[in-house]
């Protein structure tokens, strides 16, 4: 038997009741129908009398006097589940392709309904919940187009591997500054400017990119880096911070890896100061680790990241910082890091302008 069940046919059911009442085992009648024995024993207790001294079980009561083929048929076409409304978003409704065009361009059912709610708030026939898109996604028949879609889905992230507990391995850093000695309005987030910082390594942890989240509007930096080493951490992260204005880079919080041993270089080049969390601690970096999951879509593991040009990886983090975000109340992190510069309003037309 399949995963797809089909329903037996009045036919089928004729030559039920005619080899029954010859005699036939319903086992031997499963098998010259080609179905399974526990189907003809489902049929047979919902539709006949059950076998003495059977119990009855839960569902719906069996019927007595003996199995009739009509009955049995007439009663599985009442007893059919259809729907008592149609499906609100489906291929032909007024929401299925905006639906499409922001899954195309990277957002999330729950961004997508959040964004639908801030854009038409006075039009709850154009809103919808993030279950329904999810709904009508795997409702569709399976073919080229459903697996186009799917595809466009963010999937789970990979099951973490414990890391061995126990001595830390590592060669300490020197001079290094704890996460715990980070000033108080760092672990409030309610001001902008403190960061979280990590790499993304490619195959073989032979390439990799370097990725800032700012704490407070979860806006995205991306580094070119030609290698892992704490050479390439220093120029690759003085690149980018120094691009951003001085009172809107003051910390970064990074884990304990050997490309941040140039540490105090890069606050001297920067302004920057940084802090570390503990071993073995990525909840400390959370905000960090969720992004980083989310730009393994652009950024796939076992892919070599040393063809990405810095051009092509803010082209990137740009994506993420327009995209609509819930723990921001549904606003883009680009609208509140630099308000003076983007409108979401303005974003979301030239999105379906270009037609995505």
């Amino acid at each position: 038997m399949g995963k797809n069940y089909k329903q037996l046919s009045i036919e089928e059911r004729t030559m039920i009741q005619t080899q029954l009442e010859m005699g036939i085992k319903p086992a031997a009648i499963a098998l010259g129908l080609h179905r399974s024995a526990s189907t003809l024993s489902r049929e047979l207790h919902r539709n006949g009398q059950p076998r003495p001294g059977a119990r009855c079980g839960p569902g719906r009561p069996p019927v007595a006097g003996g199995y009739r083929a009509d009955a049995a048929h007439r009663r599985a076409r009442i007893c059919t589940v259809t729907p008592r409304v149609d499906r609100r978003l489906r291929p032909g409704t007024a929401l299925w392709k905006p639906v499409l065009r922001y899954l195309k361009a990277g957002y999330s059912p729950e961004q997508i309904a959040g964004t639908l709610t801030v854009v038409h708030p006075e039009t709850p026939s154009l809103q919808v919940s993030h279950e329904t898109i999810y709904t009508a996604i795997y409702a569709m028949p399976r073919g080229e187009l459903r697996t186009q879609v799917i595809g466009w889905l963010r999937f789970g992230h990979a099951k973490r591997r414990p890391r061995a507990r126990g001595q830390d391995r590592r060669g300490r850093i020197p001079d290094m500054v704890s996460i715990h000695e980070r000033p108080p309005e760092v672990e409030e987030r309610l001001v902008p400017g403190h960061w979280e910082g990590d790499l993304i390594k490619g195959a073989h942890n032979r390439s990799a990119v370097g990725t800032l989240v700012e704490r407070t509007t979860l806006f995205t930096v991306l580094s070119r880096m030609n290698d892992a080493s704490a050479e390439s951490a220093l120029s690759g992260f003085s690149h980018v911070l120094n691009r951003i204005e001085a009172q809107q880079r003051l910390s970064l919080t990074y884990d304990q890896g050997r490309e941040m041993a140039a540490h105090q270089r890069l606050t001297e080049a920067t302004g920057v100061k940084v802090y570390f969390a503990d071993p073995h601690s990525p909840w400390q970096r959370g905000i960090n680790e969720n992004t980083n999951g989310l730009l393994r879509q652009y950024l796939p593991k076992g892919s070599d990241l040393s063809g990405f040009t810095q051009k092509e990886l803010d082209a990137i983090a740009w994506k993420l910082n327009t995209r609509p975000r819930k723990s921001l109340g549904f606003k883009c992190p680009a609208e509140l890091f630099t308000p003076d510069a983007f409108d979401f309003r303005q974003h979301h037309a030239a999105l379906f302008a270009l037609g995505h």
